[in-house]
């Protein structure tokens, strides 16, 4: 809103620094100021609201060390990110832009499935919480709606690069030559970014063109299913991850920060040029986005580091997981996310394969045996007797390697 009103007031009125709101790394800027000032200001209130309420955390007796202490800690604090997301954005984003749409609509679609979860699990006395089932068809109601947007949207484009031939032709004929006119028209395209590949791309259409040419009108429902497929798994794994004092909250940060970097350089046809990696038009607005949410997680990690005062609860993390699947797809790096969301991924495979594999040796041996002390990931380490501050700190740095390798890997073809 505040976009659009110093964009009116530098038109017609020509006011000194209203232009600077034409600037992406302005509004950046200012977006993660407000978001920090909202979410540790605010924050506080909330908190204390929560308090009133008794929206305490029922800690189950799972052996560890400082669980007990941990009991009646307010939660539901995903409500702090989420207000200290949203509040920036519509002050500072261009609302039209379509991308940043779709994360408003993911914010609130997420944020009221946790919601209700939370509510249920506190005011209603139900340990289970919402139903899986349902959490999984909100997970999917939501994948549908970011899959066919992104497929059928005509704002949804990437510039691909002219033949090099033809790119050869033209710098001859003009070697100062704007980047923009190495580049062909706009169009819409299911490729993506895919690692460690020559050309670094991927088209979704190919998982269907290679039965029939013309069975390319339905890559659509690939799109779709891969985008609800990567929102149901990228939800779940921060759902997993947000067990112990300021993991998911600062893990999802130093994820988020690198997608602002994919963001930022797939938006601007300069540096796209320069690294030769997919431009994207328009995707550069969510940087703001982007801001915004890192400010929020880190205002939050104020609170909720060891000892927190206050946990996300389901809120939260499925709120967190749901953000990142989607700016994952939209700037077109959700292969990556094996890798930058290793951590993630890491705990939602702890789960599995301590389930498969007690279920096996029951079935088998009359007795279920563990791979792991504990699941998630990071409860077995817990077990082995380390502190959840050292868990904690050691699984960043591990996110910040990921982080630095998921870069990398644009270059490594």
């Amino acid at each position: 809103m505040l976009y659009y009103l110093f964009e009116y007031l530098e038109k017609h009125y020509q006011l000194p620094g209203a232009s600077l709101f034409g600037f992406l790394t302005f509004r950046g800027a200012l977006a993660i100021i407000l978001s920090l000032l909202i979410s540790t200001i605010f924050g506080k209130r909330i908190i204390a609201f929560l308090q009133k309420q008794q929206v305490g955390e029922t800690i189950r007796d799972l052996g560890l060390e400082g669980q007990v202490e941990k009991a009646g800690t307010p939660t539901m604090g995903g409500i702090i990110i989420i207000l200290a997301t949203i509040i920036p954005v519509l002050l500072l984003a261009k609302l039209e832009n379509v991308y940043i749409i779709l994360l408003l609509i993911a914010t609130v679609w997420m944020g009221t499935i946790g919601f209700i979860d939370d509510y249920i699990k506190k005011f209603k006395n139900d340990k289970e919480g919402l139903k899986g089932k349902f959490k999984v068809l909100g997970q999917v109601g939501l994948g549908i709606i970011v899959g066919a947007t992104l497929y059928f949207n005509d704002s949804v484009t990437i510039k691909e690069k002219l033949p090099v031939e033809q790119q050869k032709v033209i710098l001859e004929e003009n070697p100062n030559v704007q980047p923009s006119k190495l580049f062909k028209a706009e169009e819409k395209s299911t490729k993506t970014t895919i690692p460690f590949v020559k050309g670094n791309e991927f088209d979704y259409a190919d998982l269907i063109t290679w039965i029939s040419p013309n069975l390319k009108p339905y890559a659509w429902v690939i799109f779709i299913l891969a985008t609800i497929f990567i929102i149901t798994a990228v939800s779940n794994g921060a759902n997993l991850t947000d067990g112990i004092d300021g993991l998911a909250a600062g893990t999802s940060a130093i994820i988020v920060l690198t997608l602002g970097i994919f963001a930022w350089i797939s938006g601007n046809i300069i540096f796209s040029d320069y690294l030769n990696i997919m431009y994207i038009p328009k995707v550069e607005e969510i940087t703001i986005y982007i801001a915004a949410f890192v400010g929020a997680l880190v205002g939050f990690l104020w609170y909720n580091t060891y000892p927190a005062q206050v946990f996300m609860g389901d809120t939260g993390s499925l709120t967190i997981g749901g953000i990142i699947a989607v700016i994952a797809i939209a700037v077109r790096k959700e292969w990556l996310i094996p890798v930058l969301c290793g951590i993630f991924l890491a705990e939602n495979l702890s789960v599995v394969l301590q389930v498969s594999y007690f279920k096996y040796t029951k079935k088998k041996f009359g007795q279920g045996r563990r791979i792991f002390k504990m699941s998630p990931l990071h409860h077995h380490y817990q077990k082995l007797g380390y502190h959840e501050s050292k868990i904690v700190t050691r699984f960043w740095i591990v996110g910040i390697l990921l982080a630095i390798v998921t870069i990398v890997t644009l270059k490594i073809r």
